[in-house]
């Protein structure tokens, strides 16, 4: 057979498909609607239990049934959240990968020497917003941020946090900088540890968000003893902030639902239209009550975009100072 005779025929069976897909009904605006069609994995970059876990567990249940897909969870924990979002950033930027990334790992971009920029991934939304703090064991002879300092001056006290170089490292260092203390960040990437290493003495400090240990505070394990934020909210009333303590540092957690930069636009667009959907439900918004989020948590699109971009800069600046 010819070139030509090779040509011919290949230009016979592609308007030939065309056909078929005309005679079926089949437009190309349904081909652009068939998405998604597969299972879509979720990747939550922290290890289960903890507030990264809860969230995405929480959003692909209520995506799936909006999507028509399954959505299962697989927990990458590992290099405050890196080793989870590289496998997103290894694999194709088809939509069907989407990632739990969170607070602490954009916050890495703050700092020099990161494998990847916010080019190569797209933020669809901000799903939470939460204060973040200190918390001691429900018997720590520490009943106030003074006694905390006091005895930081003397001794290192240790601090369990996500990972070196994240927010809350930074936060702390700043801290500890500013009041001319000893704090000691220990890392650990799964959230069980942290919160084991707290409630069995092994850190004197725990940076964390009220919502995510909830459980600990209502059975009487740990309490919160400081929250980095401008005001005193419910239902922690009486617990000091960073700015009654003169430290005037305020550093929220969020996290994000993040996929692979080059998705397909209608593709991105779908999932956003999708989430805007779910976390607009009174179910939603119950969850971040009891989480004691904000209760405008929520960002989709360019918003989510640039409130990441303006925390990392903020956090940059810090770093600096």
């Amino acid at each position: 057979m010819t070139l030509t005779h090779r040509n011919a025929l290949g230009r016979f069976a592609g308007l030939a498909g065309a056909a078929l897909l005309m005679a079926a009904g089949v437009s190309d605006a349904a081909l652009a609607q068939a998405y998604p069609s597969r299972p879509i994995e979720m990747i939550v970059t922290w290890g289960p239990g903890g507030g990264a876990d809860v969230t995405g567990r929480n959003l692909a249940r209520l995506l799936e049934s909006e999507l028509k897909v399954t959505m299962p969870v697989e927990n990458v924990a590992g290099a405050t959240g890196v080793t989870g979002l590289m496998k997103l950033l290894n694999g194709q930027p088809e939509g069907y990968q989407v990632a739990i990334v969170t607070a602490d790992t954009y916050g890495l971009l703050a700092g020099p020497g990161q494998r990847w920029t916010m080019n190569d991934v797209i933020p669809v939304a901000v799903l939470i917003q939460q204060r973040s703090g200190y918390f001691v064991k429900a018997d720590s002879p520490y009943k106030t941020w003074a006694d905390v300092e006091k005895a930081a001056k003397a001794n290192p006290l240790k601090v369990g946090l996500t990972g070196l170089g994240s927010p809350e490292d930074v936060a702390t260092a700043t801290i500890a900088k500013r009041k001319n203390i000893k704090l000691a960040p220990v890392p650990y990437a799964k959230p069980g540890e942290r919160y084991a290493a707290l409630v069995g003495g092994h850190v004197d400090l725990l940076y964390e968000q009220a919502g995510d240990v909830k459980s600990f505070i209502e059975s009487n394990q740990m309490r919160p003893i400081l929250f980095l934020a401008n005001a005193r909210t419910a239902p922690f009333e009486k617990i000091e902030t960073s700015k009654d303590v003169g430290i005037n540092l305020v550093a929220d957690q969020f996290r994000t639902l993040t996929i692979k930069a080059g998705t397909p636009p209608d593709r991105v667009k779908l999932l956003a239209d999708k989430i805007a959907k779910v976390t607009a439900t009174a179910e939603y918004k119950k969850f971040l009550a009891d989480q004691w989020a904000d209760p405008d948590s929520v960002l989709v699109g360019d918003k989510a975009v640039a409130y990441i971009k303006g925390e990392v800069d903020g956090l940059a600046k810090l770093m600096k100072n």
